[in-house]
């Protein structure tokens, strides 16, 4: 293909990271036997992180940015999927290693493609994205290990960023008691409206002093790390689960091995980027169906154009951001 096509590319020089938008055609992207016009992107705090330098996310460069994308097959060398198929794609490498989806046309490797699942169209599969994959991975893998709202109250820690909103919704829709940890207090209402039954304010969510707290919680999906995810464990109930998703907090874990020899505590690491295909697709099919969040377009009210996508970066980093952001790139 000959097109030109707008791209946010992101280039190192001179040790500093600098993004921008460029003209490219489909040559100039990474390998790929599927070509994707695509409709809608989303952010997501590691998106970010890449296009500001602020992290280390991209592995070369220069790269186009953005972990998913939402579109229709234009050319396909793979026999599953043929021009006009509608499609989504996440992980796998976009806007690490491979070109991501912040372009009006993308080149994916067919491995990291799937079709959207019926009862999803591009605007809501992208309303979930990476975040809500993330979530239902973290839910479907403390399921796996034996959790239930028996085992008592599930802590969703950074409950107002994209995955803690997507989690609360589905916990909450699947009978837990869900308790909201965030720093944003005035974000009462929305996290109640999501389905969340306590609000606990960050600042008063402390370590205990030894190795072990009053067995409080039945799990947590926790997506901050360092002392939150210490005192999390430090507190959860015998045989309850931890899902780790983020490090926004700190990747230093400051911990014992108390809770899980003397509670069966277990810690359970969650990369949506890593997952296998075919968990991938029945994930998208249960977020299209039975796990598809009911408060989607509250979480996903807020959508901004390609133009805007550079200007919203530093409300992520600056933690201003309450669920989730569309883009809109070719819609």
């Amino acid at each position: 293909m000959t097109e030109r096509f707008r791209a946010f590319r992101i280039d190192e020089r001179d040790g500093q990271v600098r993004a921008a938008f460029e003209s490219l055609t489909v040559d100039d992207l990474t390998p790929g036997d599927v070509v994707i016009r695509v409709a809608y992107s989303s952010i997501n705090y590691k998106d970010a992180l890449a296009a500001t330098g602020a992290g280390k996310i991209l592995r070369r460069f220069p790269l186009v940015g953005g972990i998913d994308l939402a579109g229709t097959v234009v050319e396909s060398a793979d026999p599953r999927f043929e021009p006009g198929d509608a499609v989504l794609a996440c992980g796998d490498g976009l806007g690490e290693t491979v070109d991501g989806g912040y372009a009006e046309l993308a080149r994916l490797p067919s491995g990291a493609v799937d079709p959207i699942p019926p009862g999803l169209d591009a605007r809501s599969a992208m309303a979930i994205g990476t975040a809500g994959l993330t979530a239902a991975l973290a839910l479907h893998r403390i399921e796996t290990n034996g959790q239930t709202p028996a085992l008592g109250p599930i802590v969703v820690t950074g409950a107002t960023g994209g995955v803690g909103s997507i989690a609360i919704d589905l916990l909450a829709a699947r009978g837990y008691e869900v308790a909201a940890l965030t720093g944003k207090t005035d974000a009462r209402a929305y996290l109640e409206r999501l389905g969340a039954a306590q609000i606990i304010d960050r600042r008063a969510f402390a370590k205990p002093p030894g190795p072990l707290g009053k067995a409080t919680w039945g799990g947590g999906i926790d997506s901050v790390g360092g002392d939150v995810l210490a005192a999390l464990l430090a507190t959860t109930r015998p045989n309850g689960n931890v899902a780790s998703i983020g490090l926004a907090g700190g990747a230093k874990l400051e911990t014992t091995v108390m809770p899980f020899i003397l509670r069966g505590v277990s810690l359970v690491g969650i990369n949506a980027a890593v997952i296998e295909p075919a968990l991938r697709a029945e994930l998208w099919r249960k977020l299209g169906a039975e796990w598809k969040p009911r408060r989607l377009d509250e979480i996903a009210s807020r959508e901004v154009s390609f133009d805007e996508l550079p200007d919203v970066f530093p409300e992520f980093l600056a933690g201003r951001i309450v669920g989730r952001v569309v883009v809109r790139i070719g819609a």
